[in-house]
């Protein structure tokens, strides 16, 4: 059974861990870079951990037993908080099509509710069809706005956007 837990000190080995699988699997899909986060000291892990764990954002897990098999944030909009972002939305291969993305935006939407958000809002890479579908297919729509892929000149992101509630 898939449960969906938010990130705290208690479970920041398993958030790591899910996050550098993420960006190792799928780095066309994050604009950071396996690379770069392998390096992070126990400290930048937990100012990361911070940041999603204030006012602001948060992040959530999907962990299947002692397993994470998924990951998704949000973080408040800072000129207007009745709008957030998806960042961070990975799930694994392994437990694609089984309802743990489903999952973890849920819980996101959730939690903009508590928050009187009223737009989830994402960046997803322009030669990821499958991410673009599934997000669609949870009511996501592109907003015409674009933006250059950050590690990839030759790609750029599609902004998609939802109401929440």
């Amino acid at each position: 059974m898939i449960l969906i837990e938010q990130i705290t000190p208690h479970n920041v080995s398993a958030f790591k861990e899910v996050r550098l699988c993420a960006l190792r699997e799928a780095p066309y899909a994050f604009g950071s870079t396996y690379a770069r986060e392998v390096q992070f000291d126990d400290a930048e892990w937990a100012k990361r951990l911070e940041r999603w764990n204030g006012k602001r954002g948060v992040g959530f897990l999907a962990m299947d037993d002692s397993m994470g098999c998924g990951i998704a944030g949000s973080l408040l909009d800072e000129s207007d908080a009745t709008r957030a972002q998806l960042v961070s939305m990975w799930t694994a291969p392994t437990h694609r099509g089984r309802g743990v993305g489903r999952l973890l935006v849920n819980a996101v939407l959730d939690w903009g509710k508590d928050r009187n958000v009223r737009t989830l809002l994402l960046m997803v890479t322009s030669n990821n069809e499958s991410a673009i579908r599934f997000y669609e297919r949870l009511g996501f729509a592109r907003t015409g706005r674009t933006e250059p892929y950050p590690n990839d000149p030759a790609q750029f992101e599609h902004e998609m956007s939802r109401q929440v509630g």
